[in-house]
């Protein structure tokens, strides 16, 4: 269905809708950009195969030196350089399915990725099934046999992103993304689980030695898994991304531990190479004069390089950029309060 402009739809009654417009404008529903594109969509069809994830060969060392040696990769760099697109890329590349992710603010707490326990659930479920086991008439509730309650605790049980990926049988992708954004606690409670490859849930480890077997849901899935006396136990030490956006440092116990990957500012060439990589290149030609602007900003502004992308596609699409009311939108700086 094409826009259509609408009487009185303009403060200027004479003004007519540009040809790229949709809302009030002449021009179909367009189809997402390359980076927009999601699987199964009905307005989309089947998502197109992403382009590889563009690096250095210096860079690619470093993630293979991180895999080699089972050891996290610390991926450091300003908003939008790719640092959580690179989990993504090599779980596709890997084979490894989907990526886990964990994503850190400051309320995050160890827990929220081992696991989560709904004990308000279990309890009301233990309470229901009381009233239908009473006796009718009886005028009391009977008490709850021991294996109505404790038998199906891991119903109301699932692993979180960390718990998942330690419990998986196979090597897994888990994105732990923002962790410079955690409690100042938090690097160290991550760094004593990755080092030990496991974890106690005491909520199972308090059943009783016929119960010691438990299974319970994976993160993101209906499959699950067994835990067994309440303890998980890796098998397969993910492959474990963490970014930061370099707003803090990290203990001097937690980096010696980590492998760390420095994505750097995006120069003239490695920006040209970015926007043929997504867009084609054709692209590049007609976004000479946007990447001189995104340099000459960068330089007092903090920019993403994926805002770059989106004025590029934009031109491309038929916007007007000259006006710098649009082009403002795009390339908006991230590090601006919002205007109360």
């Amino acid at each position: 269905m094409t826009g259509q402009s609408a009487v009185g739809a303009y403060d200027d009654p004479a003004a007519k809708p540009e040809d790229w417009w949709v809302f009030r404008g002449p021009a179909d529903l367009p189809a997402p950009p390359p980076w927009r594109r999601f699987p199964g969509s009905p307005a989309t069809g089947p998502a197109a195969p992403r382009a590889p994830y563009l690096l250095e060969r210096n860079e690619i060392s470093v993630v293979n030196a991180a895999l080699h040696l089972h050891r996290p990769l610390l991926v450091t760099g300003r908003p939008g350089a790719g640092k959580s697109s690179l989990a993504r890329a090599v779980a596709e590349e890997l084979g490894l399915g989907d990526v886990l992710r964990w994503s850190v603010n400051s309320r995050s707490t160890l827990q929220d990725a081992l696991y989560r326990y709904d004990a308000v659930g279990r309890l009301r479920e233990a309470s229901l099934r009381r009233e239908r086991e009473a006796p009718r008439g009886s005028g009391r509730r009977p008490r709850a046999r021991r294996t109505a309650t404790a038998g199906d605790i891991g119903q109301y049980l699932r692993l979180g992103p960390l718990g998942s990926a330690l419990a998986a049988d196979r090597p897994r992708v888990l994105l732990v993304d923002e962790l410079d954004k955690a409690d100042i606690d938090l690097p160290n409670d991550l760094l004593v689980v990755l080092e030990e490859g496991e974890f106690e849930i005491p909520e199972l480890a308090r059943l009783p030695e016929h119960q010691q077997e438990v299974q319970v849901l994976l993160s993101g899935s209906r499959e699950r898994v067994a835990v067994h006396r309440g303890v998980v136990r890796c098998a397969h030490f993910p492959i474990v991304i963490m970014t930061s956006n370099g707003e803090r440092d990290f203990p001097p116990a937690f980096m010696r531990r980590c492998v760390r990957l420095d994505l750097p500012e995006p120069t003239g060439d490695r920006l040209r190479k970015i926007i043929e990589h997504n867009l084609g290149e054709q692209a590049v030609a007609a976004a000479e004069d946007l990447i001189e602007v995104f340099h000459q900003r960068a330089k007092t502004q903090t920019l993403a390089t994926d805002q770059l992308l989106a004025a590029v596609h934009l031109r491309i699409s038929g916007a007007d950029l000259s006006k710098e009311e649009l082009l403002a939108a795009v390339l908006h700086r991230l590090d601006e309060p919002m205007s109360p």
